[in-house]
């Protein structure tokens, strides 16, 4: 059965930074790594343990799945899929998370 994507606050925030950012190069290619976030994340309504427990976390229901280089976190509910947030690979996620 499906389940409801929701983006929360943070990492709708994370998209439209990071959107900012890869437009001061190009708006073409900001646009198409936009829409393809945005189809991989509608992807999960269904799909939504195919990505991996998320190492630093270690919670069964956060979960992730990468898109380029970035990774995109998301939390498995019961009724809908919620993206926590978006970031570089190369970010420290675990210092981040503790800071929350």
């Amino acid at each position: 059965m499906a389940r409801q994507v929701i983006w929360s606050f943070e990492a709708s925030t994370d998209l439209d930074d990071l959107a900012e950012f890869i437009s001061k190069d190009s708006l073409y290619y900001a646009a198409s790594f936009v829409q393809e976030i945005l189809e991989a994340s509608c992807t999960l309504s269904m799909l939504f343990e195919r990505g991996r427990i998320v190492p630093e976390i270690s919670n069964p229901t956060i979960r992730e799945i990468f898109i380029r280089e970035y990774r995109l976190l998301y939390r498995i509910e019961d009724t809908r899929i919620v993206i926590l947030g978006l970031i570089h690979g190369k970010r420290d996620l675990k210092r981040m998370w503790e800071k929350e």
